[in-house]
């Protein structure tokens, strides 16, 4: 790996153990074994590199929602079922134990982005390709053939769902919302919204 490699990994292993705001430059240095220069040279500025790194962390994150995945593999039903709605939130829901400190991270982010405005500028445009990625699991179309109002509804409805479900998982794993309460709820509205 060079020294653009170096830094991005070694920053994802800082913020993953100091967390965004105490993590600083000489740390990645010191973890990525680069040099203070290497971060201004590829990336700009510290928060430039460490957003990279948080996008990086959260897409690999989104790698393990996709219907299927698990060792209780199944074949992913239909795009736009119940079965595959109950399939993804199923995946996500399993990946928290593996995940939680990255997720841990993102509410680190949420509630110190008026003390980072930098960052809270970047993050808010990787929030665009996250409503393109996790609305692409549940509708089956491949994210360049996404059309703009669909990201900007649905993307944004399943981006809202994720974050609340992922306050409840970390807050208290025990009494938080499963896919199948998740999924009969959402079967209940649909039956209410269409008079059965």
């Amino acid at each position: 790996m060079g020294h653009r490699e170096d830094l991005l990994e070694g920053a994802k292993r800082c913020l993953l153990a100091k967390g965004f705001l105490r993590t600083t430059a000489r740390d990645i240095v010191k973890e990525s074994g680069t040099n203070l220069a290497s971060i201004g040279y590829h990336y700009g500025s510290k928060d430039a590199l460490l957003v990279q790194a948080y996008v990086e962390l959260i897409e690999s994150v989104g790698d393990t929602f996709e219907p299927g995945w698990g060792a209780e593999r199944e074949a992913a039903a239909p795009a736009g079922s119940l079965q595959r709605f109950r399939q993804v939130w199923d995946g996500i829901i399993r990946s928290v134990p593996q995940s939680r400190a990255i997720w841990l991270l993102s509410f680190e982010l949420l509630f110190q982005g008026d003390r980072l405005p930098e960052v809270r500028k970047l993050l808010a445009e990787a929030q665009v390709e996250g409503r393109k990625g996790i609305l692409t699991m549940f509708n089956g179309v491949p994210e360049r053939e996404l059309d703009e109002e669909s990201v900007d509804t649905e993307g944004r409805l399943y981006q809202t769902l994720l974050n609340g479900l992922m306050v409840q998982w970390l807050f208290d794993p025990d009494s938080a919302t499963t896919a199948d309460q998740l999924t009969e709820g959402l079967r209940r509205v649909l039956d209410a919204a269409s008079g059965n």
